[in-house]
């Protein structure tokens, strides 16, 4: 009785549709590609036509004009300037290159490894240091023991006391880390007119863009562009934070003679440093992408296992039927 009641209410009442954007799928996926266009549409006008940037700044002078008026009157308002991104004071976003490394499913060039490393070794480590690696660091990844162990016995480290107390000079061994350019901070401001050269170890985990930032940098020099003064002695770089840089460009075509005859041009050679500086960075990179691997393929075994059990156990469960047997009337 109480079905037959409450039809005309479920044919007639819109509290029993079946969406809330439509009566059927169909009209749903169609409310949802109208208001998905429609918001598009309405934000790129908005951003090109009411938004654009000579509005934004004359709003942002009328602004900053009544703030200037009503501290003159001694009125405070709740309302502050918000200072948004600047490209001058931060740098140029660094655009993402298509890095091979970069995809979980593959690992380092160590040919480009060793690439880079020779270009830090000839360019680079003339003012910047590398205290957090070790020569035993590029045994089997850039080098071979015999060449790692030949190149730390080039430099002289200093070691002791010895039996007399003293300290005393021998050749690196592989538990020495690279050798520093300066024998301190102070050493490498003067030689560098105030400015301290940044240990490139993580540099590329210490920069936003990583290697990209790297990248981008050591090809990003230019003329300052009109308006921009730079004073002696400082570089212009966009993607540097600020735009001036006190380190002038290294990085030209044919710069570095590679071992292997690989050609030098200028974007060659800042994409293996730039790697190479990654990878010093990130030397688990190549590791932690296998053990992922492995955890997927393992796990993908274990849900075969999981849902093939759960079938198994529960199967009799979902498939029994229940029959309701009348009890027999025994008549006397």
């Amino acid at each position: 009785m109480l079905s037959r009641a409450f039809k005309p209410l479920r044919q007639s009442s819109k509290f029993f549709s079946t969406s809330a954007f439509g009566e059927t799928r169909k009209e749903s996926l169609l409310w949802f590609a109208k208001a998905t266009a429609g918001s598009a549409l309405l934000g790129f006008a908005v951003t090109e036509f009411v938004l654009t940037d000579d509005r934004m700044e004359s709003i942002n002078n009328s602004w900053d004009s009544l703030l200037n008026k009503t501290e003159e009157y001694g009125i405070s308002l709740p309302f502050r300037k918000a200072h948004a991104f600047s490209t001058a004071d931060h740098g140029l976003h660094p655009p993402h290159f298509p890095w091979e490394f970069d995809k979980f499913y593959k690992t380092f060039d160590h040919a480009a490894l060793r690439r880079g490393y020779q270009v830090y070794r000839e360019i680079c480590a003339a003012c910047h240091s590398m205290d957090f690696i070790y020569w035993r660091n590029l045994v089997g990844v850039t080098h071979t023991e015999a060449e790692a162990k030949a190149m730390a016995e080039e430099y002289e480290y200093k070691d002791g006391p010895n039996d007399q107390g003293e300290y005393f000079m021998r050749p690196g061994k592989l538990s020495d880390p690279f050798p520093r350019p300066y024998p301190n901070d102070e050493a490498a401001r003067a030689a560098n007119a105030g400015a301290l050269p940044p240990d490139l170890s993580c540099i590329s985990r210490a920069r936003k863009g990583n290697m990209n930032y790297l990248f981008a940098l050591l090809l990003g020099y230019t003329e300052p562009p009109a308006g921009v003064n730079i004073r002696e002695g400082l570089h212009y770089n966009p993607y540097f934070p600020g735009g001036a840089i006190g380190m002038a460009r290294s990085i030209y075509d044919e710069v570095v003679d590679y071992e292997d005859g690989t050609p030098n041009s200028a974007s060659q050679i800042a994409k293996d440093v730039s790697e190479f500086l990654h990878w010093a960075s990130y030397p688990e990179n190549d590791e932690r992408k296998r053990m992922g691997l492995k955890f997927l393929a393992v796990t993908s075994v274990l849900l075969g296992i999981s849902i093939w059990w759960k079938r198994h156990k529960w199967s009799y469960i979902k498939s029994r039927q229940v029959v309701y047997k009348a009890p027999k009337v025994i008549s006397y």
